[in-house]
């Protein structure tokens, strides 16, 4: 009797249907990955390269593919593989720079599976036994391929014995082998390499392209992203497509609903735009308590202060731009705009200029400190107070029309009993200085000063001279040094271009020889020449005629 299923005899023992198993959730960054050229965003000018080489048939053996992260060096390097190896649908084309994806070595190359497309990570691999086994590989012909072809990344990860056993091969490689090396830091590929390979740089993707990529996969998403929360997107991801990505897909998990500017603000650390033209205005208003208040509430907010001066640095960019006519950035809302048209219409560029510099070295600063806050604080207080400080063009045309130019709220101190004393120790004279440093242990830097250097202005502690000949790079300072040891107070040496006096040595060869002259003059000497025409003044002594 043949055995009977347990649902033939009723018991309800019959297998229950099983689900369907669920597809794992791949990232958008590697869901959206370009699978043809057509979908390579922002590198026109390769794509067109690469074209016309392959219509050609003028295809180099090594490519080099850099630029900065996530603007698609390994992406392209499969689509150049798979370009090569296409065969078409029929089984019956050749290489072609729009790759069908539907042949087996295309749907191989996209899944990571052909046994001739080898790619290696040289971050992992960097020595050189990694690098003899693709030596000793490429001797053999493909398997099922057109072409063999060999994708190191991070290429500049290898080491230099690496490197050098890769040169040979590199140079005169057989004819069914290419290699396609991407990297992120070209000036680390050693030249050797970089003459044997055809080199393209991929550029920045622009954030308006970036923008319109993300709105399309949002709409494949089926996710509603406001356009100014895609700008911010693409502004953040700095040109970098696999980076404005991993942003987009952390905002739609971030938001219910949709993506708003404002969640995409909070979840990166931007701070809030209305804020930072709060506190621009506050700035240009000169208050400070106002001022310190909006940056403790938006650090309470959770916005580093690096984040606020940025913030600012871009709001005074978007004013500068406003009043030279700018293109209008996408990025900017309504309410931006028409800010940043009436601070450009009331801000003179020299307002504007001296601002950012101020923001700038201010950045540099909060980047730097131990306490970034305190740091901010103090930034946008000078600020504030440099704007009581007078403008430097309005002083120099008061000057030039002789307008008596205010004088400072405050007279400076006057020196101290201290000071004063090192002050008296000052020579009177530059020829007293000299006997100072000659008398003092510097000879050398006597005779410089004594022979070869032309007095602009003593005014101790500053003194200005004009050199007559090359002095050592290190003479200002050592003479500086020299000064203060002997004096005791800080002294200013420049050299200068102005009128200077003649070299103390010249000086006393020109009084040398005036003396020599007016005792040639005397009469006594002139009768003893008119008896002797022969004679020679040797030498003379004066008499001191002076009474007692």
């Amino acid at each position: 009797m043949a055995s009977e299923s347990p649902d033939s005899l009723g018991l309800g023992l019959d297998e229950p249907p099983q689900p369907a198993k669920a597809q794992p959730y791949r990232v958008l960054a590697r869901k959206y990955r370009p699978q043809s050229f057509d979908e390579l965003i922002g590198q026109d000018a390769m794509v067109r390269t690469l074209g016309n080489a392959i219509k050609r048939d003028r295809l180099a053996h090594a490519f080099l593919l850099t630029g900065v992260r996530g603007v698609g060096k390994t992406s392209t390097a499969r689509l150049i593989a798979k370009a090569l190896n296409c065969i078409g649908p029929d089984g019956q084309g050749g290489p072609t720079i729009e790759p069908c994806g539907v042949c087996e070595p295309c749907v191989a190359i996209a899944e990571g599976r052909h046994i001739d497309v080898v790619e290696m990570d040289a971050a992992s691999n960097t020595g050189v036994d990694d690098v003899r086994e693709i030596i000793e590989a490429v001797r053999y012909a493909a398997v099922s391929a057109r072409y063999k072809v060999y994708i190191i990344d991070e290429v500049h990860m290898l080491s230099k014995n690496a490197f050098n056993a890769l040169l040979k091969t590199l140079e005169e490689p057989p004819a069914h082998v290419k290699f396609l090396f991407a990297t992120t830091e070209v000036n680390k590929v050693p030249v050797t390499v970089l003459s044997r390979c055809q080199r393209f740089d991929l550029r920045r993707i622009s954030a308006e392209q970036l923008a319109a990529h993300f709105a399309e996969v949002a709409e494949k998403e089926g996710v509603e992203v406001e356009p100014e929360a895609l700008a911010l997107i693409a502004r953040a991801a700095e040109g970098s497509a696999r980076d404005g990505l991993s942003i987009l897909d952390q905002a739609i998990a971030h938001g219910a609903d949709g993506v708003t500017a404002d969640q995409v603000r909070t979840m990166i650390g931007l701070s809030d735009r209305g804020a930072i033209r709060n506190l621009l205005g506050l700035l240009l208003a000169g208050d400070a308590q106002g001022a310190l208040a909006v940056v403790k509430e938006q650090y309470d907010l959770g916005v580093e202060p690096a984040a606020l001066l940025r913030g600012l640095l871009e709001s005074v960019h978007g004013i500068t731009r406003a009043k030279v006519g700018g293109a209008v950035d996408p990025a900017q809302s309504h309410e931006e705009r028409e800010a940043y048209a009436d601070w450009a219409s009331r801000l003179s560029y020299a307002v504007i200029h001296r601002l950012w510099q101020l923001l700038l070295k201010g950045l540099g600063e909060v980047t730097t400190a131990a306490m970034p806050l305190e740091a901010a604080e103090m930034a946008l207080l000078r600020v504030i107070h440099a704007s009581e400080l007078p403008d430097p063009g309005m002083l120099m045309e008061k000057l030039a029309s002789g307008e008596a130019v205010p004088a400072a709220s405050r007279a400076p101190a006057a020196p101290t009993a201290e000071e004063q004393g090192t002050m008296l120790k000052a020579p009177p004279s530059f020829a007293g200085l000299v006997d100072l440093l000659t008398n003092g242990g510097k000879p050398h830097l006597a005779q410089m000063l004594h022979d070869f250097v032309g007095l602009v202005r003593y005014e101790p502690p500053a003194l200005a001279y004009r050199p007559l000949k090359q002095l050592a790079g290190d003479f200002e300072r050592d003479l500086a040094a020299a000064l203060k040891a002997l004096t005791g107070t800080n002294w200013t040496v420049e050299a200068s271009d102005g009128e200077a006096e003649p070299p103390l040595l010249e000086q006393e060869k020109m009084a040398a020889d005036a003396l020599r002259q007016s005792v040639l003059e005397e009469p006594i000497v002139k009768a003893a020449f008119e008896a002797f025409p022969d004679a020679e003044l040797a030498d003379y002594t004066l008499k001191d005629t002076r009474s007692a």
